[in-house]
């Protein structure tokens, strides 16, 4: 079974720091790839606060796009990566700030990372977030996007060992047995 986790919960609900929590207890390197862009004043802030409470011995990797390219790179049997975060990587394909969404580049993006998972000798630690709880957006476009995280949430969570929700800072962790992906 996979040693990957994807870690899910709402915004601010802890999912990073819990990341964070589970690398620092791994011995070899600690790499995180960040997928967002600091597109306006409020997100290169967010961007600032997150590398300020990293811990100063993880690397850091930018893929905004081209994620499964980045695991491939990183690939290394010692070598602990922290996905954050599927959301804002699928906002950078679907949603993004310049010019117009690349379906056909998301549909290939997202295959190259969902076969590339099981190959990987790396573990991986995503964080996603689970948006699916709320009011149905009023727009097509976010209604869109939401039902495709939940879709790559699920598709994620499949090539994993371990799912963890975050509930108010508060981990809920299941292992996922094999039969558990039929």
């Amino acid at each position: 079974m996979s040693a990957h986790e994807l870690i899910v919960g709402g915004q601010r609900s802890g999912k990073s720091r819990q990341a964070e929590r589970l690398a620092l207890r791994w011995p070899g390197r600690v790499v995180v790839v960040a997928t967002a862009l600091a597109a306006d004043d409020e997100m290169r802030a967010r961007i600032a606060r997150h590398r300020a409470d990293r811990p100063a011995r993880f690397d850091t990797v930018e893929a905004p796009l081209a994620l499964s390219a980045a695991l491939q790179r990183l690939d290394d049997v010692g070598t602990l990566v922290i996905v954050d975060c599927l959301t804002l990587w699928l906002v950078n394909w679907l949603m993004p700030t310049q010019g117009p969404a690349d379906a056909d580049g998301w549909a290939d993006e997202r295959a190259a990372l969902l076969g590339l998972l099981p190959q990987l000798t790396s573990t991986v630690v995503f964080v996603s977030n689970e948006v699916g709880w709320g009011v149905s957006p009023m727009t097509r476009e976010a209604r869109d996007y939401v039902d495709e995280l939940g879709r790559l949430n699920q598709d994620v969570a499949r090539r994993c060992g371990r799912l963890t929700l975050m509930v108010a800072g508060q981990p809920w962790t299941r292992s996922i047995a094999e039969d558990d992906h039929a």
